[in-house]
């Protein structure tokens, strides 16, 4: 058969160390570092497979690329493609899964310890002089508190929420998997939304932004939040009113928030998160909770073998386009 055109729109989304393993299929690769949205039409108007990261791929930008047979997400979250056009076009979009189950579950509690500990906030104030002026062996300018012996809510219970669970027991917490927001009566092991909101010392996001999480945690479910919680959010920026956040970590309604991820990425200079990162409980990173060198090959090698199901006519990791 030809050559199938694969076509990679975002290949800086991924660190220049790792490898891209070549599908064992005749093709030609094309790599762009990235993509802007008036360049997306020209580069995949040819391509047979497309590779991507974080490009939004819509419906009109579908439509004009007549041999597209596969979207290859190099990422599980898929909120950055029409699924509805490529069920209609019979446009396969195939997801990596399960490859950050050990990444994001760190980065989850490397924010846990590092705001129920103050860290960041003692680090900062032993840089500033403070021990020295403090004349002793320590001070308590910051509170610290045990894990153990704490409540985790987690709000999401897919591979993540569950290894994010493992450890928390390990940690002797008492973990609580919320049920869904409009849950009648909980299903076994589960505990009710607002119960988890109002009882947890913890809560972390692990579920999927969709209609029905976007705003999931806004003023109203800050009100609920009655021991002043943490908040953890290595899911996506979406899931959480960041102005209604604001409000909560200044009024405190929660005692801090770990957050890896924004509502618009990069955020601009004035984005509600910045202009958070004055208070010492908070913490911003730059979506990196998956970024462990490990889990960033073990998806690429992902890639790779969702490609070469395709070619083998049994798609993988299928969310779109394919009726067997």
């Amino acid at each position: 058969m030809d050559p199938l055109r694969i076509v990679f729109l975002d290949r800086d989304t991924l660190p220049e160390s790792i490898d891209l393993p070549p599908p064992q299929v005749p093709h030609e690769l094309v790599c762009h570092a990235r993509t802007a949205p008036d360049q997306v039409v020209e580069r995949i108007r040819e391509a047979d497979i497309v590779v991507t990261n974080k490009v939004i791929l819509t419906a009109d930008m579908l439509h004009q690329a007549p041999r597209l047979q596969m979207i290859a997400v190099a990422a599980t979250g898929t909120d950055n493609i029409d699924l509805d056009a490529c069920n209609q076009r019979g446009i396969v979009v195939s997801n990596v899964r399960d490859y950050a189950v050990h990444t994001v579950p760190e980065h989850t509690f490397a924010l846990m310890l590092a705001l129920r500990r103050s860290l960041l906030a003692y680090r900062q104030s032993v840089a500033d002089g403070h021990w020295h002026e403090s004349g002793q062996f320590c001070y308590f300018d910051f509170p610290v508190h045990d894990l153990a012996g704490s409540t985790l809510g987690i709000i999401g219970r897919g591979a993540l929420g569950e290894a994010v669970a493992e450890i928390a027991r390990a940690f002797d917490m008492k973990v609580q998997f919320a049920a869904r927001r409009d849950a009648d009566s909980p299903a076994e092991d589960y505990t009710s939304f607002t119960h988890v909101l109002r009882t947890s010392d913890v809560i972390t996001l692990h579920c999927p932004l969709n209609p029905q999480t976007r705003g999931m945690i806004g003023a109203n479910e800050f009100a609920l939040m009655e021991r002043k919680p943490l908040l953890i959010n290595t899911a996506r920026g979406g899931l959480v009113d960041e102005y209604a956040l604001d409000h909560a970590l200044r009024t405190g309604q929660i005692s801090g928030a770990g957050f890896d991820v924004a509502s618009q990425e990069p955020p601009a200079p004035d984005h509600p998160l910045m202009k958070l990162l004055r208070y010492p409980n908070f913490i911003l990173t730059p979506h990196v909770a998956w970024a462990s060198l490990e889990a960033i090959q073990a998806m690429a090698n992902q890639v790779r073998d969702n490609i070469e199901a395709f070619c083998r006519d049994a798609p993988r990791n299928v969310v779109a386009g394919f009726h067997a």
